[in-house]
């Protein structure tokens, strides 16, 4: 993509400095998300006792999970939203022909890398959030997955990690550690970490990486690119009924 097509990159530097809200955002965020992932078992029962069934209290759970931290981090990020959708608003024809370019890119991305990868693994995290999909309306759902969770992402993983980090260290240092980690959250709670399943979310990562980097650093612009990625992904599974699904899932790559 040429240059010439570039939004304007971000003229706030003081936007980019760490907030005592920022720091109690990602506290937040990092402790809740690594209880449920140590004590998460042992937490199920009993929340299955408050709750009308376990897809009701998984979704319970991430419903005030990604709320809580979402709402900390709309307050935390709410200048550079404004900011970042008052510069999409000057250009929406490049708003709307890249949001859906970009999450093309990024399918074929991951297409290549699970290819060369030889073998198709579905991690813990797609394979709960499939069960609960079954189980769940699409009305519940969307909020969490296509509203909510994406924007607590990149707000985290690309706001955080590369906006504002990179003013500390390197910043394609940041964009690695951004891609990693957003890879590696995603396969949180399988008994063994491998690269199959790394792969996609590796693919997922570096996209979102790049289109925040070329976008200027435009946080509302990934996070736009990434609920339309989830977004598809929703209509994909509600559209398709289960038992095929689980048939596609089987097919060897």
């Amino acid at each position: 993509m040429a240059t010439a097509h570039r939004l304007p990159p971000p003229p706030q530097p003081q936007l980019y400095r760490f907030s005592p809200l920022d720091f109690a955002t990602l506290a937040m965020y990092v402790a809740i998300a690594g209880f449920f992932a140590v004590a998460g078992n042992l937490l199920a029962p009993l929340l299955q006792q408050v709750a009308p069934g376990p897809a009701a209290a998984s979704y319970a759970v991430n419903l005030l999970f990604y709320s809580s931290v979402g709402f900390l981090a709309l307050l935390a990020a709410r200048r550079v939203v404004s900011r970042d959708l008052k510069v999409l608003a000057t250009r929406p024809w490049f708003t709307l022909l890249m949001v859906p370019a970009a999450v093309i890119a990024m399918m074929i991305l991951t297409a290549i890398v699970v290819a060369v990868g030889g073998e198709v693994q579905t991690s813990a995290n797609q394979a709960g959030l499939q069960e609960l999909m079954q189980q769940v309306p699409a009305w519940l759902i969307v909020p969490v997955v296509v509203v909510i969770g994406p924007f607590v992402e990149e707000y985290i993983f690309r706001h955080l990690l590369i906006g504002k980090l990179s003013r500390r260290i390197n910043m394609w240092a940041c964009c690695a550690l951004s891609v990693v980690l957003f890879a590696a959250l995603h396969i949180v709670g399988q008994e063994a970490i491998t690269l199959t399943a790394l792969l996609p979310y590796l693919a997922m990562g570096a996209t979102l990486v790049f289109v925040y980097v070329w976008t200027g650093k435009n946080l509302m612009f990934s996070y736009f690119v990434h609920a339309a990625k989830n977004l598809l992904a929703v209509v994909f599974i509600y559209a398709i009924p289960p038992e095929l699904l689980d048939q596609l899932q089987q097919v060897p790559a």
